[in-house]
């Protein structure tokens, strides 16, 4: 049986079961987009590996209770994940999250490639000196306000409000925050970036 939603606004009718029979094969994107595995998925949002399994081949139906945690784990909109985002306004409405002590406000909506974030830095973060990462891809920051501590290969620079740097990130690199004050900076990063430096282990107090 065929449950279909009223038209809204002279747009066609939707129907549910096709509705969600099109999550299945995005959820699948949208992970392995993110380089997640199925396991490490299972542990973020507490479902077991075999329905995440089942949900991604369309063999198991969706519920509410299911798409909160994997829309939470994605980071998208709970819309965006049932495919349905907003198309008259095009404003991003960033919702706020913390990773390892820093404030990241997302300024993309669209999971993979390029995604462009606002990065809020506390004062003395990471507490330590920063560890030099590499990885494919590129990124690109602009300090907004404060100074913005940047280790790229053997330079150790300071980049204040107003000045930006991009970079091959196969060069080593880290980044830190030595002032008493909150560092607010503009960042792009490509799936590879974005991965590092959202899932980068906190730093362990220590260095000032």
């Amino acid at each position: 049986m065929r449950d279909d939603l009223p038209s809204v606004d002279g747009e066609p009718d939707l129907d549910v079961d096709d509705v969600l029979a099109a999550v299945g094969p995005r959820l699948r994107a949208l992970r392995q987009q993110r380089g997640v595995t199925l396991p490490q998925l299972s542990k973020a949002t507490g479902i077991s590996v075999s329905t995440l399994s089942r949900l991604e081949s369309g063999q198991r139906r969706l519920t509410l209770e299911l798409l909160l945690p994997l829309a939470r784990a994605h980071q998208v909109p709970l819309d965006e994940l049932v495919g349905h985002p907003p198309t008259a306004d095009p404003r991003v409405h960033a919702r706020p999250f913390e990773r390892n002590g820093m404030t990241f406000v997302p300024l993309t909506r669209q999971p993979g490639g390029l995604r462009a974030y606002k990065m809020i830095i506390p004062p003395g973060w990471p507490g330590r000196e920063p560890e030099q990462q590499v990885h494919e891809g590129y990124d690109w920051l602009y300090v907004l306000s404060g100074r913005l501590r940047l280790l790229l290969g053997e330079h150790d620079l300071l980049l204040a409000a107003g000045e930006a740097a991009e970079f091959d990130t196969h060069v080593p690199h880290g980044f830190a925050n030595p002032t008493p004050y909150p560092v607010e900076v503009l960042c792009i990063f490509g799936p590879q970036g974005e991965r590092l430096h959202m899932r980068a282990r906190p730093a362990s107090p220590g260095h000032q």
